[in-house]
């Protein structure tokens, strides 16, 4: 019986006026591709947008429609330009308030009251009906609302939270792209170097290493084949 492949896929919107400035630069865009690979599903899209309220709502209701999974980082913090969790219950349609596990879990964190601010309390607030993400760095949790993920924007703790959820994600089939190295010079003749480049992704399947490929103006890549054990291709 001939086998059948899912392809699952995903967007990652990365929120923060900070990021745009370039005041901040993003380090969990690469973590999250490849950390995605591994669970068998495809980021196919990444939007930075500022932290303007219809932005963020007009946005997030588009990607969610279109992939399967949404990942947000950024805007669940403290201040008041932190606005991720409040755009997102308004894309649902939702009411927002702090979710009692939360606040317990952050009263057990800073054990003075006096030191869980108002401020700090923000982050305690969860569009209604979303789960809780734990957050095994500070306490603060991101959330989930149906198919979208929203995670903190400091690197280590978006990390630690995608670790403390990644058993609830539903992969497909996971797929290794290469890319080899073309035998004919680039300088030497550019259109035969778009033919040789264009023919030289190779796709296989994690599970059967069963690969397909076009043109034999490529050399095998030696280094996929040592950390895959991918065959070597066919003689043209």
């Amino acid at each position: 019986m001939p086998e059948t492949s899912k392809t699952v896929t995903a967007c990652l919107l990365i929120i923060g006026n900070e990021i745009l400035s370039g005041r901040t630069k993003d380090a969990n865009l690469q973590f999250l591709a490849l950390e995605l690979n591994k669970l068998g599903i495809r980021l196919m899209e990444v939007r930075v947008i500022p932290d303007i309220e219809p932005i963020v709502v007009d946005t997030v209701n588009e990607v969610r429609a279109r992939f399967d999974y949404v990942f947000t980082t950024g805007g669940i913090g403290p201040t008041h330009d932190d606005i991720t969790a409040d755009c997102i219950a308004k894309a649902f349609g939702v009411g927002i308030s702090e979710h009692p596990e939360a606040v317990a879990r952050m009263t057990r964190h800073y054990g003075d009251a006096a030191l869980f601010t108002p401020a700090r309390r923000r982050m305690a607030r969860v569009p209604h009906g979303g789960i809780l993400v734990d957050n095994p760095v500070s306490v603060a949790p991101g959330f989930q609302i149906e198919n979208v993920i929203t995670f903190a924007g400091i690197p280590s703790v978006m990390q630690a939270m995608f670790h403390a959820m990644k058993h609830r994600l539903a992969g497909g089939d996971p797929v290794c792209r290469a890319r080899c190295a073309p035998t004919c010079p680039k300088a030497s003749s550019p259109s035969r170097w778009a033919r040789c480049r264009s023919a030289s992704t190779i796709s296989t399947s994690a599970r059967t290493r069963r690969f397909a490929m076009a043109g034999p103006a490529f050399r095998w890549c030696c280094a996929a084949r040592m950390m895959h054990g991918w065959p070597r291709p066919p003689p043209s």
